[in-house]
């Protein structure tokens, strides 16, 4: 047993830790900056009940519409008669199924690649990549806002690490000149940027990729299923699908919203890091009913279009009518992500609590999520999202801005 003195040791550490982080979340919480969760008692769909009242849905990475598709729930049940609950084991011990390697054939021919490797989150596939793959001859080549996950993941690795001005070409290409003597060079980009909703210029990275003899990796993972002409991304959108060496993407967005991401490559690549990603080799393999349901996820986006397209309207409907109204909407015209730039972090929070009253989720971002300065309310459009939802929150953003000054 511990003595008297002993315990009022013990006791005095773990109130000094707790004075320390307090003092830490009052400034967080001084600077408006402060995150709270709000709770949602349905499935996520555009329609949604959160505080015991229904309201709509503009923030949730649903891009297609599937996190409550029926078909997809079906699916995952059957598999879970079929292939039960969980693997309880990583990949290369005991935790691959028929299944598991099925998704990863279905991803490869979706994207047109060689090979496909499933990890537990694109978080995971982003950490295990650069460490797998590259050492301290190489150099990677990383644009300034890229996610945070290829940020953490490039820290891991040896590699000569060069950050790029965002979406600057004229940056990139110095950054490239500077690294002739490295083994291998990677550009890495997001393919389009989650909180700005912008597009990475492709065919100039391609241009100067092969000018520099360098490789491209871009992560999709708010673009796989919904950009480009058949949902195959901005590869596809650009025109330059058989230019990229990597792709990083996830099945937790737009691909049904669960879980998993994965990298699809070369046979060579997804061979060496099925050798040496950590995340791989260190974690329990996806749950087979997810995997089965994405399975069937890929199958309807390689017969259809149609989410896709319905997704396309919904984009060009809001971001007419926000732009007209006055608003300042970033990213790309076709983007489904559409921030509404306000500023101030106190006042994105109390805009979208007012939009909360008109029955109209969405979340205020503010540093450190985006830059000090730059606070916004990031829109995210979904196919599942009728046209006069759209309208409706269209018509909720232009009251609360009239209120707060901002149109």
């Amino acid at each position: 047993m511990l003595s008297r003195f002993g315990k009022h040791f013990f006791s005095t550490r773990k109130e000094a830790l707790k004075t320390l982080i307090t003092r830490n979340l009052n400034e967080i919480k001084e600077a408006g900056t402060y995150k709270t969760e709000r709770v949602i008692s349905s499935p996520q769909a555009a329609q949604i009940i959160s505080g015991n009242k229904e309201v709509l849905n503009f923030c949730a990475n649903n891009y297609l519409g599937l996190s409550n598709d029926k078909e997809l729930i079906e699916t995952a049940k059957k598999t879970l008669e079929t292939h039960g609950f969980g693997m309880s084991s990583v990949r290369f011990i005991c935790g691959t199924q028929d299944i598991h390697k099925n998704l990863e054939k279905k991803i490869s021919e979706f994207h047109k690649m060689e090979d496909t490797i499933l990890f537990p989150s694109a978080f995971d596939a982003n950490a295990g990549f650069f460490e797998a793959i590259l050492t301290n001859e190489d150099a990677v080549i990383s644009d300034a806002l890229n996610h945070a996950s290829i940020i953490d993941g490039i820290r891991l690795c040896k590699a000569n690490r060069h950050r790029y001005n965002h979406l600057d070409m004229a940056d990139l290409e110095e950054k490239l000149k500077a690294t002739q003597s490295a083994r291998l060079r990677f550009i890495v980009t997001d393919g389009v940027f989650s909180m700005d909703g912008d597009f990475a210029p492709l065919p100039q990275i391609v241009e100067l990729a092969k000018k520099y003899d360098a490789y491209i990796y871009v992560d999709e993972c708010h673009s796989t299923g919904f950009i480009g002409e058949t949902g195959r991304g901005t590869p596809e959108l650009f025109g330059v699908t058989d230019e990229i060496d990597v792709v990083c993407s996830t099945l937790g967005k737009a691909l049904g919203g669960a879980t998993g991401g994965y990298i699809t490559s070369s046979t060579e690549v997804v061979d060496l890091l099925r050798q040496k990603a950590r995340p791989y080799l260190f974690s329990n393999a996806i749950a087979p009913a997810v995997a089965g349901a994405s399975i069937k996820v890929f199958e309807r986006l390689m017969k259809s279009s149609d989410l896709p397209k319905k997704l396309h309207a919904n984009t060009r409907l809001f971001r007419d009518r926000m732009n007209s109204a006055g608003f300042k909407i970033l990213g790309h015209p076709d983007s489904a992500i559409a921030p509404v730039l306000l500023g101030d972090a106190r006042l994105a929070s109390t805009v979208a609590d007012e939009l909360l009253k008109e029955g109209i989720y969405v979340i205020g971002f503010s540093f450190p999520v985006v830059p000090k300065g730059q606070a916004r309310i990031r829109v995210q459009l979904s196919a599942a999202h009728t046209q006069d939802q759209v309208n409706k929150c269209v018509d909720a953003f232009i009251k609360v801005g009239k209120k707060f000054n901002v149109i």
